[in-house]
């Protein structure tokens, strides 16, 4: 039972709402546009990005451990690991194993997509499970791929791929659309990276705090937050979408508060943490309110 405990602890089950709220916006976007998807779909589609992000973060604690980082961080609820390991290392090989047999569901799912849904799946599929592979062991390394490869994984690659297999269909509407999770999930990583800075920099570990300096990547991270609100107002204006769908605009509230704790605190890891949370909030709250917007036009 203790294994089976530090492997929960180790997939950080709290964060998995990002995958779920992605998938809705994807689902909610068929919806709007007339499919009649089912809801066996949905739930293979959920199955299917649960999967991805139980594995990444597995395979990241698991290899954290193995190379010391997660005994050097000081853990805070947005960062550091979920000491899992730390405190049951016995159940290392529980975490491992389990990565792998989550790695096999998801592409045996991801096979049974392509021969049911079509080809266009392949390529998506093939880069979303590179990026969970490599990510810890080498795409932390590599500045600029570790920035975009989170919004990569969560915006085009699971919103794509799970219309993909709700409609048998691509869309630039979608692919539009995706670039809100896109600009918000590469902000997730980039600030839950300040309080790790120390102890990455010691297990080899260049990102972009390391190549630009911390207070140039927090105009990167004001950026990215600019980008996102304008990549949604964009996408209204260009595909005409109903206005319901800026309900989401709410979130983008918290986005100012936000960016002046972090420029203001970033060497201060306690305070920094109102930040980090709003964080969460907004990458968890956008694109399910995107998919409220849309499901309220549908009903009026």
């Amino acid at each position: 039972m203790q294994k089976i405990k530090t492997v929960f602890m180790a997939a950080r089950p709290k964060f998995l709402l990002l995958s779920f709220s992605v998938v809705v916006l994807a689902a909610s976007t068929a919806n709007y546009q007339g499919f009649d998807w089912s809801w066996w779909w949905l739930a293979m589609t959920m199955l299917g990005a649960l999967l991805a992000h139980i594995a990444v973060n597995l395979l990241n604690e698991y290899q954290d451990n193995l190379s010391g980082l997660d005994f050097m961080t000081a853990k805070t609820p947005f960062s550091g690991g979920s000491g899992a390991l730390q405190l049951n290392p016995n159940a290392a090989n529980a975490v491992l194993n389990t990565f792998r047999v989550s790695v096999l569901l998801l592409i045996g799912l991801g096979i049974a997509f392509l021969f049911l849904k079509g080809w266009q799946i392949l390529p998506i599929g093939v880069v979303g499970l590179s990026i969970v592979i490599l990510y810890t062991s080498k795409i932390t390394k590599s500045p600029w791929f570790c920035l975009i490869s989170p919004g990569l994984a969560f915006g085009p690659l699971m919103v794509l791929g799970s219309y993909f297999v709700l409609t048998g269909q691509l869309s630039w509407l979608v692919l539009s659309l995706s670039m809100v999770p896109f600009f918000l999930v590469n902000n997730l990583l980039l600030l839950n990276q300040l309080p790790d800075l120390q102890a990455d920099k010691k297990v080899g570990r260049y990102n972009i705090l390391m190549k630009l300096g911390v207070r140039p990547s927090i105009y990167v991270f004001a950026g990215f937050e600019l980008l996102a609100f304008l990549s949604l107002l964009i996408t209204v204006y260009w595909f005409g979408l109903p206005v319901e769908i800026l309900l989401a605009a709410v979130m983008f509230v918290l986005a100012i508060p936000m960016v002046q704790i972090a420029l203001r605190h970033y060497d201060n890891p306690k305070s920094l943490m109102p930040a980090l949370a709003m964080n969460v909030i907004i990458n968890v709250f956008t694109p399910v309110l995107m998919a409220v917007g849309l499901w309220i036009n549908q009903i009026h």
